[in-house]
């Protein structure tokens, strides 16, 4: 019984010290289930937090920028210019008031394409367009720059309304070429009474019954001459004051240099003078009138001619930049004084006898009206250059030719 009982007793302790085992256990399991449900209610406390932090930024965000769209909005209302963008696929999503007003409604989602063809008409100066009279009643002249965005192929568009502007300068040019022309009017008379005097003269010997056929036919060709001479010097002084605009077209420069050298060739070769052309326009274009710009070039191998010694060098070269085309006309001759250097575009200034002194001022005229300009530059050992400066026809401008093709 006694040892039974001993058995029992120790059972019962083993029994004892497992369940004080399985309390501790069950004691450390429940305090690090409280340990993590603490740092978890910690956590979840914090990310609440940062949530509601961040609620709190973006709504703050959004109501930045809500505001800036309406300050936006008000600035776009508020420019004298319109203001158009369009899209990667040329349709229009918004414009300002003044475009509304200036292009006519409707404007949004049409195309560019749409608006060019239904409102616009091309000028000869580029970026600027005239409105078609079923947009606007009345004559208005516009110009047109862009600014594309290379990652989402969109462009915006500022349009500006340059009638008064236009018309103004309009006037000043024809009030300049009024008071060019009233100066021109004593030179003129000068001009023409030298060969008109000498025809005459002639013309007198002709009406001598006795004259040899050989010495009246002489006297035939002489008068014709002059007479010739007198037709060139009024076409010229007419073409020179009327500076009209002359019609432009898209011309490929290669094809331009190419023309001139198989036209001069021969007259230089007559002179015993070298002709070098050399064309670094690397299959470029220009916005021009072709028969001006060739004419003006030619001029300027004519003058270099007769400026040239026997056996002399001309060149006709093309260059090019970013933005612009230059043509230069160089010769070996005993180049230009300094002191006439201001003078030389001047109507009827000339240093030979046998000069109208129109040919570099019709030059002149007709590349500013291209817009473009002339300059020379005399160079240091013998000769001179003249230089031709012209507005590279580039796809990344709105041009009259590419503006519909470019978006």
């Amino acid at each position: 019984m006694k040892a039974e009982s001993n058995v029992r007793l120790g059972k019962s302790d083993a029994d004892h010290h497992q369940l004080m085992h399985a309390f501790t256990v069950f004691s450390q399991a429940s305090e690090q289930l409280s340990t993590v449900y603490r740092d978890l209610q910690q956590q979840v406390e914090h990310l609440t937090n940062e949530l509601a932090l961040a609620n709190g930024e973006l709504q703050h965000q959004l109501a930045q920028k809500e505001n800036l769209s309406q300050q936006l909005s008000l600035l776009l209302s508020a420019l004298p210019g319109g203001v158009v963008a369009i899209d990667n696929e040329g349709v229009i999503e918004s414009a300002n008031p003044v475009a509304l007003s200036i292009l006519g409604e409707p404007l949004l989602q049409c195309t560019w394409q749409q608006i060019l063809e239904d409102r616009l008409l091309a000028t000869d100066v580029a970026n600027e367009w005239n409105l078609r009279k079923e947009t606007h009643s009345d004559f208005r002249r516009i110009s047109i720059e862009s600014s594309a965005s290379e990652d989402s192929g969109k462009m915006v568009l500022l349009i500006q309304d340059i009638t008064e502007a236009y018309t103004n300068q309009e006037r000043i040019k024809r009030e300049q070429r009024l008071a060019v022309m009233g100066r021109m009017a004593a030179n003129l008379a000068h001009q023409l009474r030298t060969p008109l005097s000498t025809a005459l003269i002639y013309a007198t010997h002709l009406s001598n019954s006795e004259l040899p056929t050989q010495e009246r036919s002489s006297f035939a060709v002489k008068t014709i001459e002059r007479l010739q001479y007198l037709n060139q010097l009024i076409n010229s002084m007419l073409r020179f004051v009327k500076g009209e605009l002359v019609k432009k077209e898209v011309i490929d420069i290669s094809v331009l240099l190419s023309d001139i050298q198989s036209l001069m060739l021969p007259h230089m070769l007559k002179k015993n003078l070298q002709f070098v052309v050399k064309d670094g326009g690397e299959g470029a274009a220009l916005t021009v009138n072709y028969e001006e710009l060739c004419s003006s070039l030619i001029a300027l191998l004519e003058n270099a001619m007769q400026a040239s010694p026997v056996g002399g060098r001309i060149s006709l070269t093309c260059d090019l930049t970013t933005d612009e085309v230059f043509f230069t006309v160089a010769d070996q001759g005993n180049g230009i004084d300094i002191a006439n250097e201001e003078r030389l575009f001047e109507p009827f200034f000339t240093t030979r006898p046998e000069g109208t002194g129109l040919g570099l001022a019709i030059v002149h005229s007709a590349i500013k009206q291209m817009g473009g300009d002339v300059q020379v530059k005399l160079l240091t050992d013998r000769g001179s250059e003249f230089i031709l400066r012209l507005p590279r026809t580039s796809l990344s401008n709105i041009t009259n030719s590419n503006l519909s093709s470019s978006i």
